[in-house]
């Protein structure tokens, strides 16, 4: 395996929870806030693949809200237009997990170039990193809108590679979806999986280099050979 000189984060799961937007559903739907949120991200989930599968690419925003509509019809809420807005504006304001901010900080010091490969529109990415503070620590905030077309489709992946200048082999690709972890690693990045719930890996022909419990663990992988301490 080449040394790592780059690593690339997925978003959405990875760095921020997207089940965080679970609180204020539940302010609108008493009870029910973490079955909203886990049917809403499913759902979201699909639909970029199915968009993808169809040729028809639109904003993430506009398939967080159609996944929305989804759920309010399926679950048999009355979510108002109004309140679906608010609700999807929460996408913007996801919070990272605990220990996401050190384990940036630390990854930074180490001297390699951070980016960001996500599904989310140029203006959701900018919005969940910059709300959380977090901006600094990212030479590049990618977002698929350049090509038109979602993850786990390969031209994404080379979006990665024009922009930190790097071949594929030397980049550490990092995500928390299973399934994004396996497109990157039939693309050829070396792969970290986050699986911090206890997941199961799937079945899609490839499997991580490595797996984690959490971001905190990165920097032992990454980390050069000359900064071993």
């Amino acid at each position: 395996m080449k040394q790592i000189k780059g690593i690339v984060f997925d978003l959405y799961g990875t760095l921020y929870d997207v089940h965080s937007v679970a609180e204020l559903c539940s302010q609108h739907a008493p009870g029910r806030g973490l079955e909203i949120s886990l049917l809403w991200r499913q759902k979201q989930l699909e639909y970029t693949w199915l968009r993808s599968l169809m040729g028809q690419y639109i904003s993430f925003e506009q398939g967080t809200g159609d996944a929305l509509v989804y759920v309010s019809n399926h679950l048999k809420l009355d979510l108002s237009a109004r309140t679906r807005a608010e609700l999807c504006d929460e996408y913007l304001k996801l919070k990272p997990y605990p220990e996401v901010p050190a384990a940036l900080e630390t990854l930074q010091a180490l001297g390699l170039p951070l980016a960001i490969l996500s599904n989310g529109s140029a203006h959701s990415i900018h919005s969940v990193v910059g709300n959380s503070g977090l901006e600094h620590r990212f030479a590049h905030l990618i977002s698929v809108d350049a090509v038109r077309i979602f993850k786990p489709h390969t031209t994404v992946y080379e979006l990665a590679e024009k922009h930190l200048g790097l071949h594929r082999s030397e980049i550490m690709f990092v995500s928390s979806n299973a399934w994004d972890a396996s497109g990157a690693h039939h693309f050829g990045f070396q792969v970290s999986w986050i699986n911090r719930s206890g997941n199961t890996f799937e079945e899609l022909g490839a499997r991580p280099d490595h797996v984690l419990s959490g971001l905190d663990e990165l920097p032992d992988i990454v980390r050069p050979a000359s900064t071993e301490q």
